[in-house]
């Protein structure tokens, strides 16, 4: 049932509706299980439905870090990036013993990168601050995966023309060493010439203008991915008190140095216990998210020429190498680095998120369906090295109805989970219900006339011709596949005579489901700026509700 949400600064509603996500396509059992809050994963989230205010006291009492180090560190950052004051206030009110920290994350990618990044940095926003009106004092933290070089995945973003076609958008930077982290990797000169383009593709409207200017007072040549990213969330998210975490940071890395050299003393325990905790994972039908071989190891080496290289434990010597180099370390070796250089290395994707709960009071941590696997793995990791287990949320998820795709699901009487189907399905539905339904029924009228006639000829050559009625089931087939041919050829005649209906239900699939998947896996934040303008991201935050598991759709 579809419900409004009132806006208080403007005076407009929006219809919302929501979809369980067990019915929407290529969603993993495990994801589904921790949704709808199955017994199976309770193992696997020890504290997920633990009361914030108990598990606020815990977490304060296991935090070690210097809280004015850090302060300090992250003000000199966000005095680089131009913060907004909101954002210094949480910054100094993160200074008191008794805040905690609400966090979410993700890879540094183009123009923001796709709309659940979005969806993360307001779902963790909300909680902060329904926390502060609980009594407990929270500020929203967004750690951005800088460290990451997983350049291709980085360097793309879609935009949607006002056809519906989606475009993939990439930019050409300067070459591009292998394995180097996004927060070294500058733009270059022709990010312009990839602006100009991305914008060409999108619709003209009254917010075209201000959007395209945003984002090009951001992303000049001389930024990184890295740096780009964190100055377009913190325009878009400054008035929020958003702050932002850039973990490549010297002075971060040295106030973790403690986390990392316990996790390399302990590297082989955790192996163990990963491995454990596959076999307990698979047991109960889930699988997991990171491949953990024998030879894990969780950090990363950071070499002199910037590269990231993966490291592995050769347990016939008891060495640890990097995998793209020749380089090897015995523990000792990596124990002193942790201690004095802890920059020259950077945890893997199981072991980040104890590094970022060392570095922060996490009370809570927003992800995806990916992450919620990661965690499912890592959450022995945190057990090994006596931290207390941060309690994990799915973020807020959207779809994004505009007006266009509004009008199209109405007049064709289409639902969301229509958009699952195929393009040429959901076309002959929609030909024989509102373009030539006399032909439809027609065609129906045949298929019964066809089988009724047939039945009878059956009886008959049951008695007289048994041989000839097996026969007869064969040739029924084939008969009734001529004719369900001719009827898609028509479906394709009509479509093709009906441009409008096709580009209709092109425009909106493109919209709603693009690259058959959810939209917030594929647009970014830019289309929606441009064609609603800024109040976009009002109504989405107004829109949250932190106790709805299901998918939410939001009808503009």
């Amino acid at each position: 049932m579809n419900r409004e949400i009132a806006l208080a600064f403007e005076p407009k509603r929006f219809d919302t509706g929501a979809f369980p996500f067990e019915e929407i396509p290529n969603q993993s059992k495990l994801f589904i299980d921790f949704q709808n809050n199955a017994e199976l994963v309770g193992n696997f989230y020890p504290t997920k439905n633990t009361d914030l205010k108990t598990l606020s006291q815990k977490i304060l009492e296991n935090y070690k870090v210097d809280r004015q180090a850090l302060c300090a560190t992250l003000r000199d950052e966000h005095d680089e990036l131009d913060a907004s004051e909101e954002t210094f206030l949480n910054i100094d009110r993160l200074r008191e013993d008794d805040c905690v920290a609400v966090i979410a994350g993700q890879q540094a990618g183009l123009f923001s990168g796709a709309m659940y990044t979005i969806y993360k940095a307001l779902s963790a926003i909300k909680l902060a601050r329904d926390l502060n009106s609980q009594g407990i004092k929270a500020v929203p933290l967004f750690w951005i995966a800088s460290e990451d070089h997983d350049f291709d995945e980085a360097n793309k973003t879609f935009v949607l023309d006002p056809d519906g076609k989606l475009e993939t958008i990439t930019n050409e930077p300067k070459q591009v060493k292998e394995n180097t982290p996004v927060s070294y990797i500058k733009l270059g000169k022709n990010i312009g010439s990839t602006i100009d383009h991305f914008f060409r593709q999108l619709p003209t409207t009254d917010f075209s203008d201000e959007t395209r200017v945003l984002v090009e007072q951001i992303y000049q040549e001389d930024e990184t991915y890295s740096s780009a990213f964190a100055k377009l969330i913190l325009r878009l998210f400054g008035e929020y008190g958003l702050i932002l975490v850039c973990p490549m940071n010297r002075n971060l890395r040295r106030l973790s140095s403690p986390i990392f050299v316990e996790a390399i003393e302990k590297h082989e325990e955790i192996n163990s216990r990963l491995h454990e905790r596959d076999k307990e994972l698979s047991a109960k039908g889930y699988h997991s998210q990171v491949l953990v071989g024998d030879d894990f190891f969780p950090f990363f080496h950071l070499d002199s020429d910037r590269k990231r290289n993966a490291l592995r434990y050769d347990s016939n010597d008891n060495l640890v190498r990097s995998l793209h180099s020749d380089v090897s370390f015995e523990k000792e070796d990596l124990v002193r680095i942790a201690k004095e250089t802890p920059e020259q290395l950077s945890p893997n994707v199981l072991m980040r998120s104890v590094v970022q709960d060392y570095l922060f009071p996490t009370i809570c941590y927003f992800g995806g369906s990916a992450e919620i696997a990661y965690f499912a793995q890592n959450e022995v990791i945190y057990k090994t090295l006596n931290r207390p287990v941060t309690q994990f949320r799915h973020r807020s998820s959207f779809t994004i109805v505009d007006p266009k795709s509004s009008r199209t699901l109405t007049k064709y009487d289409l639902k969301f989970d229509d958009m699952f189907r195929a393009e040429e399905e959901l076309l002959s539905g929609i030909i024989d219900k509102y373009v030539a339904g006399s032909t439809a029924k027609t065609f129906d009228q045949v298929v019964e006339t066809i089988n009724e006639q047939l039945n009878n000829l059956e009886k008959e050559l049951v008695s007289s011709e048994p041989t000839l009625a097996d026969n007869l089931a064969n040739r029924r087939k084939k008969i009734l596949w001529h004719v369900e041919t001719l009827k898609l050829k028509f479906h394709r005649a009509e479509v093709f005579k009906n441009e409008v209906l096709h580009n209709r239900i092109d425009y909106t699939l493109g919209t709603l489901y693009p690259r058959n998947a959810l939209q917030e896996r594929t647009l970014n934040v830019i289309n929606f700026l441009s064609l609603f303008g800024p109040n976009f991201l009002d109504w989405i935050y107004d829109s949250i509700d932190l106790d709805e598991k299901r998918h939410q759709i939001l009808y503009l």
